[in-house]
């Protein structure tokens, strides 16, 4: 406990994964923990978002969550803040100074910067592939990133790389489901939306928090 309560954690995205492994990090003990988003709780998040309630819509993410995790352990060391991650602001977030970095962002262009940077650094990175569309909890899986199999956006990572010449500077491991149903939403506007569901991205959030404590247990 004393190993755990030692590690400086940062998590990026702290909507349906991100917020489900902040919580289960200060549950297990994490008592550093940076969460940034640059959203507000809207209605749509409901269904899936740790803090997203009637009451909390219109709030901050990012202070919505640190409200409720200092009042699991109001001890605790809770850095609150509403920025995204992209290459204006990315060395603002200093991911030398953590222990722990973890990935749960939906922008594929500063996904791939946050990758890039973070396994440059001696923090362990997780990351989270693309938790939408998915039913199925028995098939989520952990892998290393070029193992990751049937995740569409571990697919379009791995092009994007390609594309550019530029590859991440060490392996890590990821959260992915390999189901993809199909989207059956239509919006007016032309906007599409992904279906997504608390089990999944609970899931996906815990075993990413699980990453982190088993390693702090046995480094």
């Amino acid at each position: 406990m004393s190993r755990i309560a030692e590690k400086r954690v940062i998590i990026f995205g702290v909507g349906g994964v991100g917020s489900w492994c902040a919580e289960s990090l200060i549950r297990s003990g994490i008592r550093k923990l940076t969460i940034v988003d640059s959203d507000r709780v809207c209605i749509t998040n409901i269904n899936r978002q740790l803090m997203a309630t009637t009451k909390t819509i219109g709030q901050v993410k990012v202070d919505a969550l640190k409200e409720r995790l200092l009042s699991i352990n109001p001890s605790a060391e809770i850095t609150a803040l509403q920025q995204i991650f992209t290459a204006e602001t990315a060395d603002s977030f200093q991911l030398d100074s953590y222990d722990y970095i973890i990935d749960a962002i939906d922008s594929l262009k500063d996904k791939a910067l946050l990758i890039l940077m973070s396994t440059k650094t001696k923090a362990k990175f997780f990351s989270s592939m693309g938790a939408a569309l998915k039913l199925d909890p028995t098939r989520i899986y952990t892998a290393e990133f070029w193992k990751v199999k049937g995740d569409p956006l571990a697919r379009a990572l791995r092009k994007r790389f390609k594309r550019d010449g530029q590859y991440p500077k060490r392996k890590f491991l990821c959260v992915y489901s390999d189901q993809l149903l199909e989207n059956k939403g239509h919006c007016p506007s032309e906007a599409q939306f992904n279906g997504t569901l608390v089990h999944i991205t609970a899931i996906f959030g815990f075993t990413l928090a699980g990453l982190i404590i088993q390693d702090a247990v046995n480094p």
